[in-house]
């Protein structure tokens, strides 16, 4: 027997009023905790995650939807390990068909109830973390406590961030209302009007093979929220997180009475380009996408009948002018240059130094004398192979090793990328981070994005320059992290004004445990929309309300 969908609502509204509140004050919380603890999800939480993980390895995943009966197996393990899980496979005709059809039992559904069914999806993968944390591990090539993070609590905070915004915006008006318009004489005119939140259509999410879940849930989320239905359209490499979402999105759909086709994976053949022809389909009327600026922009001047929100590649820029506290200025640098083998679209790629040097509570320290040190502190970091390994996780494409083997001959090497065995996973490929010295005027090289652990240390006239400098590779490539560091008030002003007139996030003077390329649900934007790395930020309003319209109907009282 089919469950009402208000009642998925009445469960989790406390949890939606938190959430609603956390956007409007951006302050710390969350419902799903980040930690792996048998404590906070039960003993037995951890071995059946395995277990379900490893019980789909070389058979065909269990998804019940629309497809033709081929199954499509494109992934492996950065780590080695054979997975050969086969999807099932549907062409645009029949994943666009099927979508459409499940539209108007969606959208009639309300927000409400669209909310509880959401928020009801969220809950049941937050209690499969431990299972998804193995499918973004093997997938994305993320060490095991980061892949249960971000694959899982903080992806289901960022799903959940996108629900409370899109709720937000439609259940703060009005849905009907008596307009009475006073007359000088006789009975005022009275109407009785009625307003509807349309959804724009069927919508695409396009995921990425590095971050499954956590760049994925926003788009998806938000759409349905809005009442538009979605297909899951994952990268190659990285299928099966999405899987898992589908199946429990459809699972929940169903038991609601819901068209469980309101939720669709989109798993496709080698060279079929499936994301570029749904995201031109005309029933197509929302893209999210993340990945490569070529696709990106390519989308956004292709898929002109949608509503198009892109996360590309960017020049993240960090300006080091002053600290009183060195050792931890280069301790929190190491790790953010080698979290996840810098395979994120948040890691710093550029260091502005001062040719003369900087002030540090140790005195005054060179530009060399910095780039040395950030390079032993680097080491220091990475030199317990059990601890590399958790911080590096594993390269997740050979892109990113050629881009490592390249580095070495684009300026001085002060650190060379060196290999680092799993103590867990011998076939798993790791590389500590490559950090190369240039000059500002090698501008044709630290001007462009080097997706991985690839940095640069770039030695600049001043910090005026250096500020320069990150305002206009900004503009120019767009970035979705900055940071400074810096004893002057007067530096760390400028630096904001900088930041502000070229549209991306500033952090300052981050020497503990918050790093610039993590950023916190509720509170933090990720991107902003105001440089060429992003159209869109997750998650903010513009984000949200370009995915329905307000559409009204009026009659005589």
């Amino acid at each position: 027997m089919a469950a009402d969908p208000m009642d998925l609502f009445t469960r989790h509204e406390e949890t939606l009023d938190k959430a609603v509140a956390a956007i409007r004050g951006r302050h710390f919380w969350t419902p799903y905790p980040e930690s792996p603890s048998p404590r906070l999800y039960g003993e037995d939480a951890a071995p059946r995650g395995q277990a379900a993980f490893e019980a789909y390895l070389g058979r065909d995943f269990p998804l019940d939807q629309p497809s033709d009966g081929g199954r499509v197996a494109t992934e492996r393990s950065p780590y080695g390990i054979a997975l050969e899980v086969g999807y099932p496979h549907a062409d645009a005709d029949t994943l666009v068909a099927a979508a459409g059809a499940a539209l108007p039992s969606w959208r009639d559904a309300g927000v409400r109830a669209r909310a509880g069914v959401c928020l009801e999806i969220l809950d049941r993968l937050n209690k499969r973390s431990f299972e998804m944390a193995h499918a973004v591990q093997h997938t994305s090539g993320q060490a095991f406590v980061m892949a249960f993070q971000a694959g899982g609590p903080q992806a289901q905070d960022r799903g959940l961030e996108a629900v409370a915004y899109g709720y937000d915006l439609i259940s703060a008006y009005a849905s009907e209302a008596r307009w009475e318009k006073p007359q000088r004489k006789g009975a005022p005119v009275a109407m009785d009007k009625r307003f509807h939140a349309v959804p724009r259509g069927v919508a695409l999410v396009v995921g990425c093979n590095t971050f499954p879940t956590w760049n994925a849930y926003p788009g998806l989320f938000a759409s349905l929220v809005t009442g538009n239905p979605v297909i899951l359209k994952p990268h190659p490499r990285a299928v099966l997180p999405a899987a898992i979402t589908v199946a429990v999105a459809r699972d929940v759909l169903a038991e609601a009475g819901l068209d469980p086709n309101t939720v669709l994976l989109a798993a496709e053949r080698p060279d079929e380009r499936l994301a570029a022809t749904l995201a031109t389909r005309p029933e197509v009327r929302v893209v999210d996408f993340t990945g490569s600026t070529e696709f990106g922009e390519w989308l956004e001047a292709n898929a002109a009948q949608a509503f198009v929100s892109t996360e590309k590649a960017g020049v993240n820029a960090v300006v080091v002018d002053s600290t009183d506290a060195y050792r931890g200025m280069l301790g929190n640098l190491a790790f953010s240059l080698s979290l996840y083998s810098g395979q994120m679209c948040t890691t710093p790629q550029n260091l502005f130094v001062p040719r003369g040097g900087i002030d540090t509570d140790e005195g005054p320290k060179s530009a060399e004398q910095v780039a040395d040190d950030l390079a032993e502190s680097i080491r220091g970091l990475l030199g317990e192979p059990a601890r590399a390994a958790g911080v590096l996780g594993a390269i997740a494409n050979d892109g990113v090793l050629a881009r490592i083997e390249a580095a070495g001959g684009l300026g001085e090497a002060v650190l060379e990328s060196a290999e680092v065995a799993h103590p867990d996973f011998p076939g798993a490929v790791l590389r500590t981070p490559v950090v190369v010295r240039l000059d500002a005027d090698r501008r044709e090289v630290y001007g462009r994005e080097h997706f991985g652990p690839v940095s640069f240390v770039v030695t600049v006239d001043d910090t005026a320059h250096a500020l320069r400098l990150l305002g206009e590779t900004v503009t120019e490539r767009g970035a979705l992290t900055a940071a400074v560091y810096s004893t002057d008030e007067s530096v760390l002003d400028e630096a904001e004004r900088t930041a502000l007139e070229a549209g991306v996030n500033l952090s300052a003077n981050l020497t503990g445990q918050v790093f610039v390329n993590q950023s916190a649900a509720f509170s933090d934007y990720h991107g902003t929309g105001a440089n060429p790395a992003a159209t869109a930020s997750l998650t903010d309003p513009s984000f949200v309300a370009g995915r329905f319209h307000f559409v009204q109907s009026r009659r005589p009282a």
